[in-house]
């Protein structure tokens, strides 16, 4: 190896996002949630010909009502998803504890799966199971899909879904706060909002910022449009 040249690991050293479940898709699902739901408030109430002042009152209250229910959804989601994996591990556990055996036949049917040959599967089974808790992880990880050394924080995952619906459902109300009382404007404001949030996305996704973007502006003019003429219907009916 020449001096100064990068070792073979070095050469290889890469790391990858979160996709545990964790804050990431708690702050997308959050933010998506709160631009889509209070841009479809704001076409709604002003729609049906509501002033201004009710406009931003209706959207404050849906923001802050929005954002504590998104986090205590959150944390109970991923609280009950945590403490399903531990009962399934604890599971795991007793047949390891009860039936080595038949748990060492499984493991090994699961290296042949791989493309492990019999005779090696079964010397690596053999091994791996010398060690109680490497080869609980490992039956874990194969027959659920999860590690029980990464679970998502119910914390984490509330948290980043409280702010980022109450920054999403706070866009499409800027404009009001700032004086403006025209409703397309907010209408724009919350457009953009979506637009941007949905080309964000495409950091952790292989689509095209301008496709990820689109796709998420379309959904939230199609929940305004439809809020927007059913809050004109109403407004018509009871005026």
């Amino acid at each position: 190896m020449t001096a100064g040249a990068p070792s073979q690991a070095e050469a290889h050293e890469h790391s990858h996002s979160d996709v545990s479940g964790g804050w990431l898709r708690a702050a997308v699902f959050g933010a998506m949630d709160g631009l889509v739901t209070n841009t479809a408030l704001v076409a709604g109430v002003g729609g049906g010909g509501a002033p201004p002042r009710a406009i931003v009152l209706s959207g404050v209250a849906s923001l802050v009502a929005g954002a504590i229910s998104m986090a205590l959804g959150e944390y109970t989601s991923v609280k009950t998803q945590n403490e399903q994996l531990d009962l399934e591990v604890d599971k795991e556990r007793r047949e390891l504890e009860r039936n080595p055996e038949g748990e060492l036949a499984e493991l090994t049917e699961l290296l042949r799966g791989q493309g492990v040959d019999d005779r090696l599967a079964r010397k690596v089974a053999v091994q791996l199971s010398r060690d109680p808790e490497k080869a609980l992880r490992l039956h874990v990880v194969a027959e659920l899909g999860l590690n029980p050394e990464d679970k998502p924080s119910p914390r984490v995952a509330a948290v980043s879904s409280f702010f980022t619906f109450g920054t999403g459902a706070l866009i499409p109300l800027l404009p009001f706060l700032l004086g403006t009382s025209l409703l397309w404007v907010a209408l724009v404001c919350g457009g953009l909002g979506l637009f941007a949030a949905g080309a964000a996305t495409s950091r952790f996704t292989p689509r095209a910022w301008w496709f990820a973007g689109a796709r998420q502006l379309l959904f939230g003019a199609a929940a305004a449009g439809v809020t927007y003429l059913i809050g004109a219907a109403i407004g018509v009916s009871v005026s």
